[in-house]
């Protein structure tokens, strides 16, 4: 199995998405990683000169969307009637980045 990435690249692969790994789980993350990279080597195999890169596979597909119209709306009061946390006329929410007080 070939080393692709390191310890050091999953502790901050790990730290980059938030995802708690111990010291002792860092050795077993790193070899399956490794062993997915791995197992995605068969697709470099194959011969794509001249094959056209595909954007979409579904082809022409185009977004619709309807007209953006204007209509009755809740009052803020009515929004926020059964938050079940708010300040300042807006909703309070905990914090999911960290750093926040909320």
């Amino acid at each position: 199995m070939s080393e692709h990435v390191t310890e050091q690249d999953v502790r901050r692969i790990a730290e980059y998405a938030r995802i708690g790994l111990t010291d002792d789980e860092l050795p077993q993350m790193t070899a399956d990683l490794n062993s997915i990279i791995d197992s995605l080597k068969p697709i470099t195999e194959y011969d794509l000169e001249g094959v056209e890169p595909t954007f979409h596979p579904i082809g022409d597909l185009s977004n619709v969307m309807r007209e953006d119209v204007e209509g009755t709306s809740f009052t803020q009061a009515e929004a926020l009637s059964n938050a079940p946390a708010k300040e300042n006329g807006s909703f309070l929410i905990p914090s999911i980045l960290g750093g926040g007080d909320a």
